[in-house]
């Protein structure tokens, strides 16, 4: 007898932030290595730490503590969408029921944030639903699964958190 898997429900991490954020990196939803890992992108296929050591300088073997410390330091905020969601698997076309973040309540809660940074295509077409006056920038995804740039060409669109000349 065949079983249907149904998809899992989950519950995101918590927002990164330090004591006066300027730029908030969102990303849609964390995979499953991340969750488990209680990680940000903590699936090491994941691009995203390999270009904020290119850009900033975080060593991305350095424990996941001290490299969240240091991202706190260039005043770079980290979070997702979508807070909750049922998904099989790590795809973000898998998300199913999605129920989002507060985004708008983070963002009043830390006013120093000028800008949004979206990590791909799945977090811009939420955050365009939530009609947020605050600028945003789409960056490639850091995901695994988005083959289309090189890491070369991902870390120069993403250059802009370095230079904090985002938009």
């Amino acid at each position: 007898m065949d079983t249907v898997r149904s998809p899992r429900e989950d519950t995101g991490l918590a927002p990164i932030a330090g004591s006066e954020p300027e730029i908030l990196i969102l990303g849609s939803y964390p995979s499953r290595q991340s969750l488990a890992k209680g990680e940000y992108y903590g699936n090491p296929q994941n691009q995203f730490w390999k270009i904020v050591e290119i850009l900033l300088g975080i060593d991305r073997t350095l424990p996941y503590t001290v490299r969240i410390s240091l991202l706190m330091e260039h005043r770079i905020a980290l979070w997702d969408i979508v807070a909750t969601c049922a998904r099989d698997g790590s795809a973000d076309t898998a998300i199913r029921d999605p129920v989002q973040n507060d985004i708008r309540g983070f963002l009043a809660a830390h006013p120093t944030i000028w800008c949004v940074a979206l990590n791909g295509n799945t977090a811009r077409r939420y955050y365009a639903r939530m009609d947020i006056s605050i600028p945003y920038k789409v960056l490639p995804s850091t995901s695994p699964a988005y083959a289309r740039m090189t890491l070369d060409e991902k870390t120069r669109k993403w250059a802009c958190i370095r230079t904090q000349n985002i938009l």
